[in-house]
């Protein structure tokens, strides 16, 4: 058997295990289906979906090492020690997932099981999809033009004072590439490099872990209290799980606009920082302070996180433009950093998103949307996503 892609549980985004333990901790009977998208409606070379199951079942053997456990419990002190003990144990089951390529050579997958559990596939797919796919393509990087351009951005990043987190495993070249991008960010970018969410890069290259949760966390809510409530009950559980720690919030589940509405006193003062994803980011931020003013909260108190297909340029026009505005920002910048190889690759636009979940096992399937503020980046079932328009009378 070939070397794995995946080599560590911790090879992950931290925001999968901020919200797996958030749902151990209030709905660890809940059952939820992820479903993959591409965007771009790939056709994958003959035999690719067998070769990712077989990359998948690789991962029930991947175990948390005791260094690994040493490093959660350190650098993430809001997972209580139970949680760490339950990854100790925790084994990736292949028969959560489905993997099907059709005649066209498309690609379907699904994970389907206890919310807890199957939550934690999401950003490993992703990842062997997008590596997977250049390897059996025979695309390869060009390893001078990689270096120069992490090394070019880095000190760009220093140079513009910008604080950056690396948001790329999900769309990443290769977990090799991933490395050696981290590598040179923390030897060329100095403090502007804030830290990264792939937790093992952050714990090989002594870096701070960074994320929250993901939209997700507001689409269970969605579908379990309703559209109106979602992002205000989410913030509230998101508040009695963590009681202060991990304070950013998305806010384009369901649009920006109807997020604001929703956005109280009690939530501003708590959260450090509200992350943009999609949408204008001027319009954005303008946005942003006014619901700040308007609750009488000095918008220089908080923070932007910007992390909407972003590149260094665009992040040093932001952060301007957030300097003249009175507000902080940081950015996540994520395929840009670990997807820039040279020799004309592409990065695959795939996402894999919560399509539908349940209170528990015998309960019927509820559909879980996500509308963002760009109706193309819309996921869901239509008849569902309709539904959730009408009801929040975008």
């Amino acid at each position: 058997m070939s070397e794995p892609i995946i080599k560590s549980l911790l090879d992950t985004d931290l925001y999968k295990l901020t919200t797996g333990y958030a749902y151990t901790k209030l709905f660890p009977r809940a059952y939820g289906r992820f479903e993959f998208v591409d965007r771009d409606e790939m056709q994958y070379p003959l035999g690719f979906g067998d070769k990712l199951m077989e990359e998948i079942k690789k991962m029930s053997e991947l175990r948390l090492q005791e260094d690994e456990a040493e490093f959660l419990s350190e650098e993430c002190p809001y997972l209580p020690p139970t949680y760490i003990d339950f990854l100790r144990g925790y084994r990736f089951n292949p028969d959560e997932v489905t993997v099907r390529q059709d005649e066209n050579g498309r690609l379907h997958i699904q994970a389907e099981g206890l919310l807890y559990r199957v939550t934690l596939w999401e950003t490993p797919i992703l990842a062997l999809v997008s590596e997977l796919y250049y390897e059996e393509t025979g695309q390869k990087p060009d390893p001078k033009h990689m270096e120069r351009q992490a090394i070019e951005k880095a000190e760009e990043m220093k140079a513009h004072d910008l604080q950056v987190s690396m948001f790329g495993m999900r769309r990443r070249f290769s977990s090799e590439v991933e490395d050696r991008i981290t590598g040179l960010l923390k030897e060329h970018a100095g403090k502007s490099l804030y830290g990264t969410s792939n937790i093992y890069y952050a714990m090989k290259h002594g870096l701070r872990v960074t994320g929250t949760h993901p939209h997700e966390w507001v689409q269970f809510h969605a579908a379990i209290y309703g559209y109106k409530m979602a992002n205000y009950m989410s913030m509230e559980d998101w508040i009695n799980v963590y009681d202060g720690d991990l304070g950013t919030v998305l806010t384009d589940t369901y649009t920006t606009k109807v997020f604001m509405s929703n956005f109280s006193k009690k939530h501003a003062s708590l959260f450090t920082s509200l992350r943009h994803d999609s949408g204008d980011p001027y319009l954005f931020t303008d946005m942003v302070i006014a619901r700040y003013n308007e609750l009488k909260i000095n918008p220089s108190t908080k923070y932007l996180v910007f992390s909407d297909s972003l590149d260094i340029p665009k992040a040093v026009r932001i952060k301007e433009y957030c300097d003249k505005k009175g507000i902080r920002a940081t950015f996540g910048v994520g395929t840009n950093l670990t997807n820039d190889v040279g020799n004309h690759t592409e990065p695959r636009n795939i996402v894999m998103k919560l399509f539908a979940c349940k209170m528990t096992k015998d309960q019927p399937w509820q559909s879980c949307v996500k509308l963002s503020d760009v109706e193309g980046k819309h996921t869901g079932y239509g008849d569902e996503i309709e539904l959730a328009i009408r009801t929040l009378g975008i």
